[in-house]
């Protein structure tokens, strides 16, 4: 069998190398059109940062994993195609604001039916809308080489960071398609290393919803505590000792319970609104209303911590230098879509704060982009004013210690293990004083600090 995956992201990329090393019978050819992405999956140094990714595209590739920009002789060559291109919230036109953009999927398609011949099995692995699959089958019809396709539904189920760690051994893989004899040749593949019991197969659609199901359920538990994180804050209660109570009970679990300043990554929230896009499209204001409140509290959680800074720094953060510890959306990735430092910093600007950021695995350049980005408007239009202001009070360091030197208060944004063991007597004494902390994360040991003599601030933890 000959495999071939569009799209060397976050997701085909990781995927496609498991495939690749666990089953070194097939050939596994990685195609995207950016060739500074394939440069670097044909590199040392990957464009995409997973505990114990190198080591498994080190194995693979040269031996039966190919990375290229060569899509039309992949796709011809493939047995089978997997569609892993990006599918970002719409930002224009109808449904803005929350519709999935099926751009990419559609060129996708028409590219597969222009090229192809004989018979294909076309997988999606993107994360898409409800009956999806429906159009991509009427646009495969169209082909004029004769060539015939089933189309069938494998979402993924990664969570950044322990991406390695789920691909070998996932709570389940999910195959949603009409064709049983495609559904089994999909199912071969994962067999070769996932137990039987764990591959579910379903309906097209069934798979399809599934997938903004599972995230929007996950997201939904974030912005629960988050809430409760608020309450907490005004009663004295403490967050953490009110998940470990709830999350004992066996109906609720401890998973997903640990209050923060709200979900990022490229998931949670895109496949929200697009769950409330659909539920909208259908008629299903209620439902629709329910499932948006998601992500108004998280916009709420991490607005409040900004505003939080703000308030108890004398009301004012204007010209005052604050460390900003982590970028990246969540530990052991370098991925920031919709990190929650993102906003965060946004709104410290906006007050004229002075940033100095410090984040192991993301480049200043993809901080300087994002939040230039958050500063534009809707058609990516950014002032000549937040240009500015990006340019004169953002500062990218290389260590937790040189954001803190001389900085009136650190914000703690992202949970990296390094922030639990830093020297903090260090830091305290290299601080403006009084020396403010805002753990985001909830990661810090509060005691200790407080004993050294900063004033520490934390999610659903009241002072």
């Amino acid at each position: 069998m000959k495999i071939c995956c569009i799209g060397a992201g976050y997701v085909g990329g990781p995927t496609m190398a498991m495939i690749a090393k666990q089953c070194p019978q097939i050939s596994v050819h990685v195609v995207d059109l950016n060739q500074s992405r394939i440069d670097a999956w044909n590199s040392d140094e990957l464009p995409v940062y997973e505990p114990g990714l190198d080591e498994v595209v080190r194995e693979a590739r040269g031996r039966n994993l190919t990375f290229s920009t060569n899509v039309d002789q992949a796709i011809a060559e493939a047995d089978m195609i997997f569609i892993a291109v990006n599918t970002p919230t719409k930002h224009f036109g109808i449904g803005a604001g929350r519709a999935a953009n099926l751009e990419f999927i559609e060129k996708c398609a028409r590219q597969i039916a222009k090229v192809s011949k004989g018979h294909k099995i076309v997988v999606e692995k993107s994360t898409l809308p409800v009956r999806t699959a429906e159009a991509v089958k009427r646009i495969l019809s169209s082909s004029s080489n004769g060539a015939t396709f089933d189309v069938l539904s494998n979402p993924e189920f990664l969570a950044e960071g322990t991406a390695i760690a789920d691909l070998l051994e996932p709570d389940r893989v999910l195959i949603g398609g009409e064709s049983e004899t495609a559904v089994k040749a999909l199912a071969d593949v994962y067999g070769q290393w996932v137990a039987r019991d764990k591959i579910l197969t379903t309906n097209l659609w069934s798979s399809e919803l599934s997938k903004l199901t599972a995230n929007a359920f996950l997201a939904q538990r974030v912005s629960s505590i988050n809430a409760i994180s608020a309450l907490c804050e005004a009663t004295e209660a403490d967050i953490d000792e009110v998940s470990k109570a709830i999350g004992t009970d066996s109906r609720i679990g401890p998973k997903f319970l640990k209050a923060s300043v709200g979900f990022g990554g490229s998931c949670f929230q895109k496949d929200i609104l697009n769950l409330v896009y659909l539920c909208e499209h259908f008629g299903l204001r209620e439902v629709a209303d329910y499932w948006e409140q998601v992500v108004i509290m998280n916009d709420y959680q991490k607005r409040r911590f900004a505003e939080r800074i703000c308030r108890t720094m004398f009301n004012t953060v204007s010209d005052k230098k604050i460390a900003i510890w982590g970028f990246a959306f969540k530990k052991d990735t370098n991925d920031t879509r919709e990190s929650a430092a993102i906003y965060v910093c946004r709104d410290l600007l906006r007050e004229r704060a002075r940033l100095v950021i410090y984040d192991p695995k993301v480049s200043k350049e993809t901080i300087v982009s994002e939040l230039l980005t958050a500063l534009g408007d809707l058609s990516g239009t950014v002032s000549e004013t937040d240009r500015e202001l990006v340019h004169s009070n953002v500062t990218v360091v290389n260590n937790a210690y040189d954001a803190a030197n001389q900085a009136h208060a650190i914000a703690v944004l992202t949970e990296w293990d390094e922030f639990r063991e830093l020297d903090y007597d260090r830091i305290y004494d290299t601080m403006q004083k009084p020396a403010f902390v805002y753990d985001g994360r909830n990661i810090l040991d509060r005691q200790k600090l407080t004993k050294i003599g900063f004033e520490i601030f934390a999610i659903g933890k009241s002072n």
